[in-house]
């Protein structure tokens, strides 16, 4: 029977952690999230060093991140073989070594070809490390593609159940209620990008086949960053290669042997070889730093890292005028740039969004806001009340805002079409965007005009206006409209994201429940 060893435990454990706060990032009735899967990002080193390089500050809410980042100088590679959830997935659906060091040659010292850039765009404002993060490949993959499918698989059986046992079905309700609340996802979304991230979350897996960790081992940016400051470390393993008369270590050591020696930078701490040595000759501990035998990082790579990250700064800052204009943020948003700098793309923001306005950005913000969180009111707006999406960013992207404060957000500004809205194109009373604005005081009202209709006849129609001073681009008049397809009244992004004034500093007062809202026209 194989031993179970302490970084399989703490790896199980982990794993679980990180499954449960996934299912607890959701909207479950209440208006607060006490626990959230953010917690992994906040301790993520990559996350930690690249939005500090971006915004070129301290970010306290990354401060566990720095500790990691310290601790991985004495200990190495430890949070790649204990924590990180990727990791443990890939150990999980591993077997044994089919061709060891089979893509030692195709990758090269690809691993640096991925980091230096990323942080090299990182120091220049590009922060696009989340794109390649192992915490939210994982993530995006299980919000986008394998949370929904899972949802919509069980509820379409249930009903098909309910179906089969007819007048019983009452007697599985329960059973129902306890996977709905928690287990599956509050909303029935389909996300775009969907599929990519899906495939590349297999593209990993798929990996596997030819060499055990071998996202780990040769492309992993996170990885990569931790085996670095490993090598200044002065935690040491002996002997520092294989031993002539056995080998046994490249059997059962998943990252760190290429050839005969122990590659430092790529060592795991998994403790598989000291547990598993015949000889019991493993061990690890505190010696002072030796040079190292193994790769280091060649003067082409570093200069070419370097040069890719310029590169990367400067070609993926292009963004669609057009496309601009409808690139609506998560409420508290006021500055594009700063956004970029700090989103880390891990998508919980979506994922609690409680009226599905929430969705991943393709090539709307550019390729610098891929997978960037968009309101789309059509498809759903942001709901008054709620703050859910400022609660579970792990970086201070989407702020955490008092109910009040949010509620004052500047989203965008509501426009009306009159060439397609009703009153205005038809002559036919509909007050639908009216009736749903949440805003005290209305930020939509109408006023009463007679016009003359097409059949030459006088009538009366209600025509609808905004009021920029109270409208905060919510989206939820867009969403209502009636017609079909383009709706009449569009939210546009404002370059001036001001919050609305409170009540109390000049708004005007929310009306009366029975006042006439349409008495005296425009105000």
């Amino acid at each position: 029977m194989k031993k179970v060893t302490s970084a399989r435990i703490a790896q199980l454990l982990f794993l679980t952690l990180f499954l449960v706060l996934f299912l607890m990032t959701e909207y479950r009735g209440s208006d607060r999230i006490v626990a959230a899967v953010n917690g992994f990002f906040r301790a993520n080193p990559l996350t930690a060093a690249s939005t500090m390089l971006a915004t070129r500050q301290y970010q306290p809410l990354l401060l566990p991140g720095l500790l990691v980042l310290l601790c991985a100088l004495f200990l190495g590679r430890f949070f790649c073989g204990w924590i990180c959830p990727l990791g443990t997935v890939l150990d999980l659906v591993t077997g044994r070594i089919r061709k060891v060091g089979a893509l030692r040659a195709l990758t090269g010292r690809a691993k640096y070809w991925l980091l230096l850039p990323l942080l090299t765009a990182s120091l220049l404002g590009v922060n696009l490390a989340g794109l390649l993060d192992p915490i939210a490949l994982l993530l995006r993959a299980l919000t986008f593609f394998f949370h929904p499918l899972v949802g919509d698989t069980v509820r379409g059986g249930w009903r098909s159940l309910y179906g089969v046992v007819g007048d019983r079905r009452d007697l599985l309700d329960p059973g129902y209620r306890l996977i709905r609340d928690y287990l599956l996802p509050f909303r029935e979304t389909l996300y775009p990008l969907a599929f990519l991230s899906a495939l590349l979350f297999v593209l990993i897996l798929f990996l596997e086949r030819y060499e055990r960790r071998a996202w780990c081992r040769r492309l992993c940016p996170l990885g990569t960053l931790l085996g670095l400051l490993s090598r200044l470390g002065p935690l040491r393993r002996t002997p520092a290669k294989l031993c002539a008369d056995c080998r046994a270590c490249r059997e059962h050591c998943p990252t760190s042997f290429d050839q005969e020696l122990l590659q430092t930078e790529e060592c795991i701490l998994c403790m598989e070889c000291a547990l598993n040595c015949p000889s019991r000759r493993v061990d690890f501990g505190w010696r002072a730093r030796q040079p190292q035998t193994g790769a280091v990082l060649e003067r082409r790579v570093f200069l070419g890292g370097l040069l890719g990250g310029v590169a990367l700064a400067r070609g993926f800052r292009f963004r669609e005028p057009a496309a601009q204009a409808k690139l609506l943020r998560p409420p508290g948003v006021r500055d594009e740039d700063e956004f970029l700098k700090k989103c880390v793309r891990c998508g919980e923001c979506m994922k609690v969004c409680l009226r599905s306005a929430l969705y991943p950005a393709f090539f709307q913000a550019g390729a610098e806001g891929l997978y960037t969180p968009l309101l789309v009111p059509r498809l759903g707006y942001c709901e008054y009340n709620c703050t859910l999406c400022g609660q579970v960013c792990p970086t201070g992207a989407i702020p955490d805002l008092p109910r009040e404060e949010k509620q004052r957000q500047v989203i965008g500004k509501a426009v009306f079409d009159k060439n397609h809205c009703l009153p205005f194109a038809k002559r036919i009373d509909c007050i639908v965007c009216e009736e749903h604005c949440p805003i005290p005081g209305k930020a939509i009202r109408s006023e009463r005009v007679e016009l003359t209709g097409f059949d030459g006849a006088r009538r009366t129609v209600q025509q609808p206006y905004v009021v920029d001073e109270l409208c905060n681009g919510c989206g939820i008049c867009e969403n209502v409209c009636p017609l079909e397809g383009k709706a009449a009244i569009e939210v546009f992004r404002v370059k001036d994201r001001t919050p609305l004034k409170s009540p109390s500093g000049g708004a005007p007062p929310p009306l009366h429940p029975y006042a006439d809202p349409y008495q005296g026209g425009r105000s």
